[in-house]
Formats: structure tokens, C-alpha cells, sequence
């Protein structure tokens, strides 16, 4: 059934698919446990119940999501053996420790620490039970340094040398952990996690107080989200642009795919908004450009030269509609998430941000943003490194296992239905979770019921006082 289908094609299909599903939990799971270990220290700090009890809800949420990305995330280390054997082969002495010590860290911290924060807050000192929240929060981080590192390694490579047998060794770990697309990686990806969480949480806040199911607790997290979203969207688009400078010294040819550049500009570069692009034509169709403000910002010069894919050869070249596309998706939403963070502070100084209307409905739609922008953005990196798995030294081609392409369809086949089933079910109950906020507590009945101005209460069953007793 599958003998006319590309192996290769195959491989790669079925790691984007898995890594696709994957991503996006440690992508919530590392900015909801920093907002976890916030809110916790929210509450030693000022001693305010509604902190705690919005710890609570995330908790579970955090576990359950918390427990998908690591089930998701073990599937795709064995497709370094079955499907990529001569790339884990070639690369394995240098991404094989790497990935080693994220275990050895990430791993061992989170698991000694996780029960305590899940469970024993009620068993140790408020003081453990943060300090636990903490090494939680911290070892998310750490994992995504790990990874990104890896991943890092394999875009921009350095510190290594090539032995006989043709495998990459290390020679130099500093380099090769602090490669030159790292700091830039590892910035970018942490804080679109940050602003993915807060776009959930921002969502659920909204969801409940246009339910009005928890005024309170709704309007903190939702007020907690909206901070984060004005203040570090303008953060994320410089970081993302500071990243997009060093892709373009060390990746020029990823950035020529993500601007549609198939032509050399002598005397600046046209900014293509929007196109159609041609890879066989090697052109943009229907493109709507503004002259010149490509070089303006990658080379801050109305008029200095770029180079285009005309200087790459065919086989050298990433798949440029998929780059241009999922690049265009990524800038889109960050510029989204922006207007979102200022409208709200607009509605913060109007006194409006917890009855506009408006701005609840945009951060309901908004809700799933992040996960969309981490995806397209995983998607411009990956695909624009095609041809190679790590960039200039090994082709994706000569990276795959010796398989046919029916066990690779086969294996591809069960991974979707399974994760459809798995993390479909998974999601539901999380979304389910989210809409379970508990209402917010009535006040003290301290002095007996309240009663309304100048409303007498009626004469109850059985009394005998006063001159209408019997």
C-alpha cells in the first residue's frame, strides 16, 4: 500500500507530528509552573486566600499537562533509533550527553520535588512547600535549556570535529552548549511560553467573568495575564528580532525562504508581505511588498544588498512555501498578542478591564494564540534547515535509518490514532478542568443572616415570642 511512498518524507512526517503534539505541553507546562511558583509566593507575601486558591486550580491543571508532555516526549527518543539510527549514529557523541544531562538535572529535580508541590502542602512548612514550587519552575527551565541546546547545536554547530568513521565528536563543550544560536533560542522559546500560558490563563479569566462564576478569582487571573501580555509581547517581538539577525549571519538561506527572497538585492530589499511563492518558478506571485524595508530591518539600511536563493543552489533549499507561510503565522499572532496587551492596558486606565466586553471575546480567541505561534514558529526553524539535520555538515538524507517506507507508514498510522485518542481525551479533561473554577466564597455569617434595609424578617415555624404566639 505504501511502496510508492518516500521513507524518508515518511520519518519526517511522523517526528513532525509527534514533536508537533509534544511541544505544545512543555510549552504550557514551563510558563504555568513559573505562574504557579508566583502565585504561591503571592500568598506568603501578602497573605491573600484568592492566590492559593487560584494554586489550586492550576495545580491540577499543571499536573495533568505536566504528565502528557513527559509521555509524549518519550516517544520521540525512540525515533532517534528506529527511524534516524545514522543520524543518532553520526551525531550521537555530541547531542547524546546533552540530552543525558537533561535527565540527570531537569528530570531528577522535578520528580524530587513535584510530589511534594502536588501533594504535601498540608505535610511540610509553607516555606519547603515554595522552595518546592520553586525547584519545579526551575527544572522546566532547565529541561528547555537542555533541549535547546541540543536542537541549537544542530542549526548553528560548533565545537566539534569529525573523527574516521565520520561521526561528530566534541571538542569543546563550551562551545558546543553555548553554540552561536543558543542565547537567542533559548530567550525566544521561554518567553513564548510565558506568553502562551498567560494567554490561557487570560482566557479562563475572561471565560469566568463573562460567566460570572467567580468574579474574584476570575478578575485576579485575568488582570495577572493581561499584565503579562502588555509587558512581555513587546518583549518577545525584540527578542525575535534579535534571533531573526543571528539567523541571518549564521542561517542566511533560512532567512532568504522565511522574506520570499528567490532574487539578490543589490540595493535593498523589498519587505513581501504577502505572495504566493514559486519554488519551480523561483518567484513570489500576487506579492504585496513595501520597497526596501526587508534591508531596513535585517541590515538597518534602507539600501543594503541581500542575497537571494539565486545564489543557492535547487537542492540546497528549504521548502520555501512552508518557511514563508509559518513565519508570516508567527509574526502575525506576536503583533496580536500585543494589541491584546495594550487594549487592556487602555481598559485598565478606563476602569473597564473586567466589564469590557470586547476585550474578553479577544482574549477568549486568543486563548490557544501561543500554542499556535510556538508551532508555526518550530516549523520555520525546522523546515527552513532542510536539507540538512545539522546544518551544513549532514543531510537529512543521509540521516535515516535503513527502513522501508510501509514500517514507517505503519508505525505513523498508530501514532496518530493512539494520540488522537490519548491526548485527545487528555486535552478534554483539561478544558474540562478550566471551565470547573469553584465560585468564589460568600462572606462571614458571623451575625446572622444579612438582611436587606428596612426588610423584617418573617415570624418563623414554632416561635412563641411576642403577641402573635399562640
Amino acid at each position: 500500500m505504501f511502496e510508492h511512498f518516500d521513507a524518508q518524507l515518511l520519518a519526517r512526517i511522523q517526528f513532525a507530528f509527534t514533536v508537533s503534539f509534544h511541544i505544545i505541553f512543555p510549552a504550557f507546562s514551563i510558563g504555568l509552573a513559573s505562574y504557579l511558583a508566583v502565585l504561591e509566593g503571592l500568598y506568603l507575601w501578602k497573605k491573600d486566600k484568592v492566590y492559593l486558591e487560584l494554586f489550586d486550580f492550576w495545580k491540577t491543571i499543571f499536573a495533568v499537562a505536566f504528565g502528557m508532555g513527559v509521555v509524549s516526549g518519550i516517544v520521540m527518543s525512540y525515533q532517534f533509533g528506529t527511524n534516524w539510527s545514522v543520524f543518532s549514529d553520526k551525531a550521537g557523541p555530541v547531542i547524546g550527553p546533552l540530552m543525558g544531562y537533561e535527565v540527570l538535572t531537569a528530570f531528577f529535580l522535578e520528580a524530587g520535588f513535584l510530589g511534594v508541590m502536588l501533594f504535601g502542602r498540608n505535610r511540610v512548612g509553607p516555606g519547603l512547600h515554595f522552595f518546592a514550587t520553586l525547584m519545579v519552575a526551575f527544572g522546566t527551565l532547565i529541561s528547555a535549556t537542555w533541549i535547546l541546546s541540543v536542537n541549537s547545536w544542530m542549526q548553528t554547530p560548533d565545537g566539534f570535529a569529525m573523527n574516521d568513521v565520520g561521526q561528530f565528536v566534541p571538542v569543546d563543550w563550551w562551545k558546543i552548549v553555548f553554540n552561536p544560536s543558543f542565547p537567542y533560542r533559548l530567550v525566544h522559546m521561554v518567553i513564548a511560553a510565558y506568553l502562551t500560558t498567560a494567554f490561557v490563563v487570560g482566557a479562563v479569566g475572561a471565560w469566568h467573568l463573562v460567566k460570572r462564576t467567580a468574579p474574584r478569582r476570575a478578575g485576579k487571573m485575568f488582570s495577572m495575564a493581561m499584565w503579562m501580555a502588555a509587558i512581555v509581547a513587546p518583549i518577545q517581538i525584540f527578542a525575535g528580532d534579535m534571533h531573526g539577525l543571528n539567523t541571518l549571519e549564521y542561517q542566511p538561506v533560512k532567512v532568504m525562504a522565511m522574506e520570499g527572497h528567490f532574487e539578490s538585492h543589490p540595493e535593498g530589499a523589498p519587505l513581501i508581505l504577502f505572495g504566493i511563492p514559486d519554488q519551480d518558478e523561483q518567484r513570489i506571485d500576487y506579492a504585496v511588498q513595501i520597497p526596501k524595508l526587508s534591508s531596513l530591518i535585517l541590515k538597518h539600511d534602507l539600501n543594503a544588498p541581500l542575497d537571494g536563493l539565486d545564489t543557492v543552489p535547487r537542492e540546497l533549499q528549504p521548502p520555501v512555501a512552508i518557511v514563508f507561510w509559518s513565519f508570516r503565522v508567527m509574526i502575525a499572532i506576536g503583533f496580536a498578542m500585543l494589541g491584546v496587551g495594550l487594549f487592556s492596558l487602555w481598559c485598565r486606565w478606563k476602569g473597564t478591564l473586567y466589564s469590557n466586553g470586547w476585550l474578553h471575546r479577544a482574549a477568549l480567541v486568543m486563548g490557544p494564540s501561543g500554542f499556535v505561534a510556538v508551532l508555526a514558529g518550530w516549523i520555520t526553524t525546522e523546515v527552513g534547515r532542510q536539507p540538512y539535520t545539522v546544518y551544513g555538515h549532514l543531510l537529512t538524507a543521509d540521516s535515516i535509518s535503513p527502513i522501508a517506507a510501509p514500517a514507517v507508514a505503519a508505525s505513523l498510522i498508530a501514532f496518530i490514532v493512539v494520540y488522537f485518542i490519548v491526548f485527545g481525551a487528555g486535552t478534554f479533561y483539561i478544558l474540562r478542568l478550566m471551565g470547573r473554577l469553584p465560585r468564589d466564597p460568600l462572606p462571614d455569617l458571623d451575625d446572622g443572616p444579612i438582611r436587606s434595609s428596612g426588610i423584617t424578617p418573617a415570624a418563623q415555624p414554632g416561635h412563641h415570642g411576642g403577641r402573635h404566639a399562640h
